[in-house]
C-alpha cells in the first residue's frame, strides 16, 4: 500500500518562540477581558458618552427596558470591585437582579440590562422609564437643553425615578434642578391613595430602604440601620395629575436590588425594594 501521508512540512527554528509570544498575547487579553468582565452587557460607564449607538442599541429589546440617565458629574463610587461615575452607580448589579424579579414576579418581557443615555440622545424616547441615581453627589445640574428635553420626555409620557439621595445639601441640589426642569410645579408627598401605590401590590408599608452602607451590626448581632434623615416618598405631578417625577429621598433602592443576593442585606428590605420598583414600573408602562 503506498503511503499517502502528506511530506513533513519545515518546522522553524523559532517555533518555541513565537509560541511563547503568541501566550503572551493570550495573558495579555485575557487579563483585559477580566477587568471588563462585569460589563459584558450594555454600554460600559468609563467609555465616552457621545458615541453613536449601534444599530442593535436603537430600539430596547424586551416589553421593558430601562433607561439610566447620563450626566455630566466628576467623581464616582464604586461597589464590587466597579467603579462607576454617580449616574451609574449599584450599576450592573441592580439592573440584573431587579429585571430578574421584574421576569419573576409579573408577566412582563424586562430585558436584563439598561440603556445609558443622556437627556440630548434620540433613543431618550424609546424608553418611558428613565432612572436616575446620586443626584446629589453627582452635583446634577441640567443644562437649558437638557432642562428643555427632560421636560418634553416627561410631558409626552414619561416617567423619571431619582434614587439615591439623601440629606439637606443633597435635597437642595436636585430640587434646583427639578425647578429649571418643571417651573411651577411643586414637589408634594406621594398620598397613600395614589395609584402608584396599588397598581400591582398594595404598599402600605413605608419601608426606608438602606444603603449597604447605612447598616452597622450590633451588639445583640442583629442589624441596625442608620440614615441620615426620615423617608420620604415624594413626586411631581402634570397638570392632568400623573405623576411624572419619583422620588425615593433617603433611601437606596439601588442597593436593595443590588445586594439582593448578600445574606448581610436584609431580605425584607430587598423585598420591598422590588414591590415598590414593580410597581413604578407598571404605572410608568400604564399611565
Amino acid at each position: 500500500m503506498n503511503d499517502r501521508r502528506p511530506p513533513p512540512r519545515h518546522r522553524p527554528r523559532n517555533l518555541p518562540r513565537l509560541l511563547a509570544a503568541g501566550l503572551i498575547i493570550c495573558m495579555v487579553a485575557a487579563i483585559a477581558s477580566s477587568q471588563n468582565g462585569g460589563r459584558r452587557r450594555g454600554m460600559d460607564p468609563s467609555q465616552p458618552r457621545n458615541r453613536a449607538p449601534s444599530a442593535n442599541e436603537r430600539f430596547p429589546e424586551a416589553e421593558f427596558h430601562m433607561g439610566r440617565m447620563i450626566y455630566s458629574t466628576r467623581g464616582g463610587a464604586g461597589s464590587r470591585g466597579y467603579i462607576n461615575p454617580w449616574w451609574a452607580v449599584d450599576y450592573p448589579m441592580a439592573e440584573e437582579h431587579f429585571t430578574i424579579a421584574v421576569n419573576r414576579l409579573t408577566n412582563i418581557s424586562s430585558f436584563g440590562d439598561s440603556r445609558h443615555v443622556e437627556l440630548t440622545d434620540p433613543r431618550l424616547f424609546d424608553y418611558p422609564f428613565l432612572f436616575l441615581q446620586q443626584p446629589g453627589q453627582g452635583n446634577w445640574r441640567p443644562t437649558d437643553e437638557d432642562a428643555e428635553r427632560l421636560r418634553e420626555y416627561l410631558f409626552r409620557g414619561g416617567f423619571m425615578l431619582v434614587d439615591d439621595f439623601h440629606g439637606e445639601y443633597e435635597w437642595a441640589v436636585f430640587e434646583a434642578a427639578m425647578q429649571k426642569v418643571l417651573p411651577g410645579l411643586p414637589i408634594v408627598d406621594i398620598p397613600d391613595d395614589d395609584p402608584m401605590m396599588h397598581v400591582f401590590y398594595d404598599l402600605s408599608d413605608r419601608k426606608q430602604l438602606p444603603g449597604l452602607r447605612h447598616l452597622r451590626m450590633g451588639r445583640d448581632g442583629q442589624i441596625a440601620v442608620r440614615m441620615e434623615g426620615p423617608v420620604a416618598w415624594r413626586g411631581i405631578y402634570d397638570d392632568a395629575g400623573r405623576l411624572v417625577v419619583a422620588m425615593n429621598f433617603n433611601m437606596d433602592m439601588g442597593d436593595s436590588w443590588e445586594h439582593a443576593d448578600d445574606p448581610y442585606y436584609p431580605a425584607e428590605m430587598t423585598g420591598q425594594a422590588y414591590r415598590l420598583g414593580i410597581n413604578y414600573l407598571i404605572y410608568a408602562m400604564t399611565h
